[in-house]
């Protein structure tokens, strides 16, 4: 075999563990620790610090609700509105929105629909708006959501029983579904695939990424971060170096809507993927300083490799041209299935599954080399815009 030939089978065997390799490891592994150590569901198999009374025992912590939030007048009440009307002692709870620069109406109407304290920020993006917000806070757990979402009665409930049942417990993030402008589930094959990655890793130990939707940390353990980047990635990664576990918990439930096309959609992962990069290279993330060996592979399978898959791509793709011209009818039809998936992302006007499927994974490999791409030319602006037709 030629050292094109190793090099090009290399390439496609981390390819598909990348996307499928690491998802039957996962399942693997979970099964063999499950044989030996209970699982909750609200942590890690095994994991240390568990408390056995009942959480609603340990009493209900004082919790600060924190919205970031920029020109958001048309989504803010209901926000507010939302966080007041949680099954959690309104009592031990302060809701704080951070304005983070606003030209409009958000911070009076959030006043005017409840918010304990609205602060009128200078500019200066989402992460530093949340620290202003930590900072002005005063409880023991501190939970963020977008502006723009909505949490079932009970997600509050359930983070905190989260931390209550393990005091190692550092970050807790929930679900988050998508909709329509009609409020019907939009979620695609390709999240779902992401959540059952997610529920995986928690079993065994801790997320590598969160979401911005419905998430939270005890206060203690909040941490200060390079305004670039974001909470998703930075939390669970650097929570886990410091001792502590970064677990998902389904049972807490958030919506949001959709983006409303495949072109903004295209805009938003790649404003997404600025942040990705600076997190990964400058964040802390892809040191394994710290890392658990067992993290440490799930931080290179789920997030070090994945992000590099679009230029695994490119690079299967040059080496597979050049082994091609050896005329063997392997490489022909590994040169074939390589051009049948953009193919197939491009014929998704059509609306059948397998073509859905393909044009999202195609978007978001794109997205993140286009975000690397903003990145290396000094695209680094904490500043944030909303997508439109998200609100």
């Amino acid at each position: 075999m030629t050292a094109i030939a190793a090099i090009f089978w290399l390439v496609i065997a981390l390819l598909i563990y990348a996307q499928i390799g690491y998802a039957l490891l996962l399942a693997l592994l979970t099964r063999l620790l499950r044989s030996g150590a209970s699982d909750s569901g609200l942590g890690p198999i095994a994991a240390t610090g568990k408390d056995d009374r009942d959480p609603a025992a340990l009493g209900q912590p004082t919790v600060t609700a924190i919205v970031a939030a920029y020109n958001e007048q048309d989504v803010i009440a209901a926000r507010v509105a939302n966080l007041r009307a949680l099954d959690y002692p309104q009592d031990h709870v302060q809701v704080i929105v951070a304005s983070d620069g606003s030209t409009d109406q958000t911070a009076a109407i959030a006043r005017t629909a409840g918010a304990d304290l609205v602060l009128e920020l200078p500019r200066g993006g989402k992460i530093r708006a949340q620290d202003a917000a930590v900072a002005a806070s005063t409880s023991e757990i501190l939970v963020f959501s977008d502006a723009n979402a909505h949490w079932q009665p009970d997600a509050l409930t359930q983070l905190v029983a989260a931390f209550n049942s393990n005091t190692h417990i550092g970050y807790v993030c929930g679900e988050v579904t998508f909709t329509d402008a009609t409020g019907h589930n939009q979620e695609g094959l390709y999240w779902r695939y992401e959540m059952w990655l997610r529920r995986m890793e928690s079993r065994l130990h801790s997320v590598t990424s969160g979401n911005g939707a419905i998430y939270a940390t005890r206060r203690e353990a909040y941490l200060n971060i390079n305004p670039t980047s974001g909470h998703d990635l930075s939390f669970p990664a650097n929570l886990v170096k410091r001792g502590l576990l970064a677990i998902y918990v389904p049972q807490a439930k958030a919506t949001e809507k959709m983006v409303p096309s495949i072109e903004r959609e295209f805009t938003r992962k790649r404003r997404m993927a600025r942040r990705t990069w600076p997190a990964t290279f400058s964040g802390g993330l892809v040191s394994p300083r710290g890392y658990p060996p067992l993290y440490a592979l799930m931080i290179f399978s789920h997030r070090v490799l994945r992000y590099l898959v679009p230029f695994l791509h490119v690079l299967a793709l040059a080496l597979n041209i050049a082994l091609v011209t050896s005329g063997s009818p392997l490489y022909i039809a590994t040169l074939a299935l390589q051009l049948a998936l953009p193919a197939a992302a491009l014929a998704a006007s059509l609306p059948l599954r397998p073509l859905l499927v393909a044009r999202y994974y195609v978007v978001t490999n794109a997205a993140l080399a286009a975000g690397l791409w903003d990145w290396l030319r000094g695209e680094r602006s904490p500043i944030w815009e909303k997508v439109e037709g998200t609100r």
